[in-house]
């Protein structure tokens, strides 16, 4: 029996009447962030995190916590009561592949999956990466074929798959760039380095505020039933100077040493388009200097 359609929210409230609870898996450095802004705007939020520490946090930030820790075997925590009263999923945790003890995040999805399925979840959101493109010197949009270079591209377009091919729920995906913010930007790990790779590559980047923006403006279309749920989005700020004039700039702004480029390679890179994003979404980047 197909449940009872929504009704549409007003137009100056994000969240409808009916339906106004969102689970958040991962509430870390854009969960937290993004959980706050949803609650402003009059929803309710489970959110998770692996950290006991961290559930005070979001008490305190009005969100419903739970500790939930997934493994390619098993998962840890109340999954089944973080899913059971919201029909929108967002799942925003990161692969960590780069130790040699990392495990497999396809099979963390593969596991997730039938707690989903059986849930009353019907919408997912899942934060996926442009790593899922390979760096060819070519300018990509959404019609480009994944082809990742890296392990973690590689296991986020897995994920993808899995998730945008099962019929019990819709999945949309948003596959942001580097991301940014206040708090985090790449000219710090990058200051006084030499040698650095591809400095006539374009950046790909995005800042919080914008992803945030974005993940808002798809969960406002989840009142609007004439929307295929089942899309996916390339979501980068649209300003693509080169690694080597960017980041130059970035630490002579914040006074930092300068970093040093190896231009003895030919570099390698790609150009990401969010011209989908902007157009089905009339989406307008808050922050395109970064």
């Amino acid at each position: 029996m197909k449940r009872q359609k929504r009704n549409r929210k007003k137009e100056n409230k994000l969240a409808s009447k009916n339906n106004n609870q969102i689970s958040i898996l991962g509430c870390g450095w854009l969960g937290l962030p993004l959980a706050k802004s949803l609650l402003e705007n009059e929803f309710s939020v489970n959110g998770s995190t692996t950290s006991l520490e961290k559930i005070s946090v979001l008490e305190r930030n009005g969100i419903q916590p739970f500790q939930i820790e997934l493994s390619e075997t098993e998962i840890k925590g109340e999954i089944d009561s973080f899913l059971a009263t919201s029909e929108i999923l967002i799942i925003d945790i990161p692969p960590k592949l780069r130790s040699a003890s990392s495990e497999s995040f396809v099979k963390k999805i593969q596991n997730l999956i039938p707690f989903i399925e059986k849930s009353k979840i019907e919408k997912v959101v899942f934060i996926s990466s442009t790593s899922v493109y390979a760096d060819n010197n070519s300018v990509v949009t959404e019609a480009t074929k994944p082809n990742p270079n890296t392990e973690s591209g590689k296991q986020l377009a897995q994920a993808e798959n899995l998730l945008q091919g099962n019929p019990n729920f819709k999945t949309t995906v948003i596959r942001f760039g580097g991301l940014i913010g206040e708090d985090r930007h790449p000219i710090h790990f990058l200051a006084g380095r030499k040698n650095i790779e591809n400095p006539e590559a374009p950046i790909n980047l995005i800042h919080q505020i914008d992803c945030i923006g974005i993940i808002e403006k798809i969960l406002r279309q989840a009142q609007n039933d004439n929307w295929d749920w089942n899309e996916t989005f390339n979501a980068v700020a649209p300003y693509h100077p080169t690694r080597e004039a960017y980041y130059t700039q970035k630490a002579m702004e914040l006074h930092l040493p300068l970093p040093e480029f190896d231009q003895t390679k030919s570099s390698v890179g790609k150009t990401i388009l969010s011209d989908k994003l902007e157009n089905v979404f009339d989406y307008k980047f808050q922050n395109t200097t970064l």
